[in-house]
């Protein structure tokens, strides 16, 4: 109810001696307009009750208020009183008694808990809201929001992919929690699917390898900043390595709503998809996959993502070695001996075509997706085996300078020299003198 003030007179003679200053809403002000043109004659009550929305009976009651209380008598008769159903004075005294003695830092949930646990007062949250408001004892300030401006889609296909998993219940009681991993275009909506235990690497990477297979390499590639593809310390996970050497730039949303077109997508495979699978009885993470790749994914494409015609900028994965992309991928030192140490193993280096790196260098160790183990120096791949224990170093023959060596010149000095020498001379037996 808006407020309206005028300044009105009443019907009567003596009121209209007296004015006085009124507060009225816009409801009661279009009634003292309709009744001005009534007390005219240019409207009937008829037409008046129609233009009010009353009934005739109602209007003849307030055109008889108006006649003797004047334009006061349009304004409602409860206003100012207290309410029937509002607390009493002595109750509300009370509660702001409390509040500004034991809990002047409660917010008024918190107070509204403590006033029924501990005083047997049970005030619902939004009155004590408005009554601490009222009083100037709680101010209410929120932070305030930071502003979102809608993004719009792209307009070519491959030009964002958004990336997320939905962990859920997806089997119900039939099996275990896994992880759902959604792939979907920003410029079609088209999504592309893969259950997986978590949102692990492995699984990342296997998905990936199998979205560039299928459609090619994007653009650009927007994720959050989980542990799979963000590092501390300006370090590469291996999913970020892998994208980086397709060429496709990583973005990290740094809010859920930044990425919200695979939210509500993850929020419409809970409903839909779940239900399928409870349909088609499907428990394990294998028979979910296949059931994707044979009916769910083409359906909901078919139905959901645009059929405009749109341009696609994927670039084709033709002629990219995929196995030394995606991968898992490590350095190691080269010993004296040309062995590395991976996980608690030696591995001997071994010679063929490709030149050995020299001790102390390092060489790249890439396990592929299959579980195989590469090893690579100056991309070139090394054949190596594996040791059952560490090989048994040389030993080292120490071979003493001789005395007349320039180094101990050098180091010693001349007479330091000489006393050694005199002292090594004076221990050595000497031999008998033969007579002649």
């Amino acid at each position: 109810m808006s407020g309206y003030c005028i300044l009105g007179t009443s019907g009567t003679e003596e009121g209209l001696k007296m004015s006085e200053t009124l507060t009225m809403s816009t409801k009661e002000r279009q009634r003292l307009q309709v009744l001005g043109h009534l007390r005219q004659g240019k409207m009937t009550v008829v037409k008046a009750a129609a233009a009010l929305s009353l009934s005739e009976r109602q209007m003849y009651r307030v055109l008889a208020r108006y006649r003797t209380q004047g334009d006061g008598g349009l304004i409602h008769r409860s206003r100012g009183q207290h309410s029937n159903r509002g607390y009493a004075p002595e109750i509300r005294m009370q509660t702001l008694r409390l509040y500004q003695e034991l809990y002047p830092d409660y917010g008024p949930t918190l107070f509204a808990e403590m006033l029924q646990e501990y005083h047997h007062l049970r005030i619902d949250a939004d009155t004590l809201r408005r009554w601490l408001k009222t009083g100037g004892q709680w101010l209410g300030v929120r932070a305030a929001r930071r502003h979102r401006q809608k993004r719009q889609r792209r307009e070519a296909i491959g030009a964002l992919v958004q990336f997320d998993g939905s962990f859920h219940e997806w089997f119900e009681d039939r099996g275990p929690a896994c992880c759902l991993l959604v792939a979907i275009d920003d410029a079609s909506g088209r999504v592309f699917m893969r259950f997986a235990p978590s949102e692990n690497a492995f699984d990342v990477l296997m998905m990936l390898r199998s979205y560039v297979v299928q459609f090619g390499v994007p653009r650009e590639f927007y994720v959050d900043f989980g542990s799979v593809y963000h590092a501390k310390k300006k370090r590469l996970t291996d999913v970020a390595r892998a994208l980086s050497r397709l060429g496709v730039s990583l973005i990290h949303a740094r809010s859920p709503q930044a990425k919200g077109r695979v939210e509500r997508s993850n929020r419409t495979h809970q409903d839909r998809l779940l239900k399928a699978l409870r349909r088609n009885n499907i428990s394990t993470i294998d028979q979910a996959n296949h059931f994707l790749d044979s009916r769910y994914l083409r359906e909901h494409n078919t139905r959901f993502a645009s059929r405009e015609r749109l341009p696609d900028v994927h670039r084709s994965a033709q002629g990219l070695d995929l196995d030394n992309i995606f991968c898992f991928e490590t350095t190691r030192s080269v010993n004296n001996d040309y062995t590395i140490t991976l996980g608690a193993r030696f591995l001997q280096l071994l010679p063929s075509r490709a030149p050995l790196p020299p001790p102390r260098h390092h060489v790249t160790v890439r396990r592929w997706l299959d579980s195989s183990l590469h090893i690579f120096w100056n991309d070139h791949e090394l054949k190596f085996k594996y040791l059952t224990a560490r090989p048994t170093p040389k030993p080292r023959i120490s071979r003493p300078a001789p005395l007349s060596h320039p180094w101990r010149d050098k180091v010693l000095g001349r007479k330091t020299k000489r006393l050694r020498y005199n002292k090594m001379l004076a221990s050595k037996p000497k031999s008998p003198i033969l007579p002649p």
